[in-house]
């Protein structure tokens, strides 16, 4: 369990393709202090597993077939940045909002603009996902917690404060690129709710 509060970034310093998908390595000084082996860790959005670490350092990371398939970071090269988050303690500060770090889908930047000090993004999402999402509501991108600020059709748009931007991965993102989606998890189990109808959905849980 994830907040989208990014930590901080990482570099790709090496990757290798097995049969099965493919092995990273990252480096990063404060997130790869105090890991351990199999914890997990957000990769820009996507819940990976620890296999390798050198304190203070690295840790290495393996992309299964399905992770491949679903999220971008297949196509990652060796000097590309990324957003990292340790998973949330138990009685750490929950900032942010509920991220599982289950990627829906890739989204891509429609446009970026600076407004004063802040910035303003707008992302096209993909076909059927608008509605998961709400004005207002919270959304995760790339492992960022973001709030709706604004949503017409399956374009949504973000207000990137001045610390997010300069902080994460954000501030590398040119038109066109891809994004990590993660929609509420609240909104799916509403829906989830209506669908079957709350007696349904009760009967179906026991």
């Amino acid at each position: 369990m994830f907040t989208g509060i990014v930590e901080g970034t990482g570099e790709v310093v090496a990757r290798s393709r097995t049969d099965d998908g493919i092995r990273l390595r990252i480096a990063t000084e404060e997130v790869a202090a105090g890991l351990v082996e199999g914890q997990s860790i957000s990769v820009s959005g996507a819940c990976l597993t620890v296999e390798r670490f050198e304190d203070g350092a690295w840790f290495e990371a393996f992309l299964a077939s399905e992770t491949v398939a679903r999220t971008y970071l297949g196509d990652l090269a060796v000097g590309d940045r990324i957003n990292l988050e340790r998973a949330m303690p138990a009685d750490g500060r929950f900032d942010g909002h509920v991220v599982q770090g289950h990627v829906d889908a890739v989204a891509r930047l429609d446009s970026r603009e600076p407004v004063g000090d802040d910035w303003r993004f707008a992302f096209e999402l993909p076909e059927g996902y608008d509605r998961y999402v709400v004005e207002k509501g919270s959304i995760t991108l790339d492992g960022i917690s973001l709030t709706v600020a604004r949503l017409e059709g399956s374009r949504v748009e973000v207000a990137i404060v001045p610390t997010t931007h300069e902080l994460t991965t954000l501030s590398e993102k040119a038109v066109g690129d891809p994004v990590h989606l993660e929609v509420d998890v609240l909104a799916k189990y509403v829906e989830g709710l209506l669908e079957s109808g709350v007696s349904g959905w009760a009967d179906r849980s026991r």
